[in-house]
């Protein structure tokens, strides 16, 4: 008897029964899979719709992150610049003319009439270049530049040639630079446009500056133009950054 039941031991140990040892053999190429009920999601296919929504999350929430750094630091820039030296209200006169400046753009219009008949327009760039300013007492050149300003005259009278004349502005005086006639309604494929304004004899640089004078074309309207142009300037640069901040706001 007691042999038998060796015997019967044995054969259980060599061959461990179902209910003994659980059966995790699973069909070959076949994945484990869980239930839905199952707490944990497995999930490694990376074009299931499940993968792209996390990618597709996790790029919204860096470009979020974006925006926002881009949103505050605009808004700081703004405030600086206004806690510096808020711009000016605009003026819409200078003497005897009146200035059209449109938001945004690049030019200044001054218009004004002479004479009974002469229609005047000055149209003048903002800052558009700078040279170095002067040395220090060392010999080291100063930190500051002297800015320039570009500005057309033109001279029309009735139906007749327009005289135009191209300037610079600095700081505290005006320098012709060229001089141009053409007609009013025909322009030639290749119109002489004169010689340099430094080629004239001397004497008719010096008339041509009074009669720009005249006209109230001088260094004291170099002098405005650049006290003008500093305020559109800090104008212009809120109002852009305002623009960019409305853009990111959307």
């Amino acid at each position: 008897m007691a042999r038998l039941i060796i015997r019967a031991w044995k054969r259980t140990l060599a061959s461990p029964s179902k209910a003994l040892i659980p059966q995790f053999e699973q069909a070959p190429n076949k994945s484990i899979s869980l239930s839905s009920s199952s707490s944990l999601s497995l999930d490694l296919n990376p074009n299931s719709d499940n993968v792209k929504g996390q990618r597709n999350y996790m790029s919204e929430t860096r470009e979020s992150a974006f925006e926002a750094n881009i949103l505050r630091l605009l808004r700081n820039e703004i405030q600086y610049e206004l806690q510096r030296s808020s711009p000016n209200q605009p003026v819409t006169n200078y003497r005897s003319f009146t200035i059209d400046d449109k938001p945004g753009e690049q030019w200044v219009r001054m218009e004004r009439k002479y004479g009974g008949n002469e229609d005047i327009k000055v149209e003048a760039t903002m800052f558009d270049g700078s040279i170095p300013g002067p040395k220090s007492a060392g010999g080291v050149p100063g930190e500051d530049v002297i800015l320039h300003i570009t500005f057309i005259v033109t001279i029309a009278k009735g139906d007749g040639d327009i005289f135009e004349i191209m300037c610079s502005a600095w700081p505290d005086t005006m320098e012709i630079k060229k001089l141009f006639i053409h007609q009013q309604d025909k322009t030639s494929a290749q119109p002489y446009i004169g010689p340099e304004f430094k080629e004239l004899d001397d004497e008719l640089q010096d008339s041509l500056y009074d009669f720009l004078e005249e006209r109230g074309i001088n260094n004291d309207l170099a002098v405005f133009l650049h006290a003008y142009m500093k305020n559109k300037d800090k104008t212009e640069l809120v109002r852009w950054m305002r623009t960019v901040k409305s853009f990111f706001e959307k």
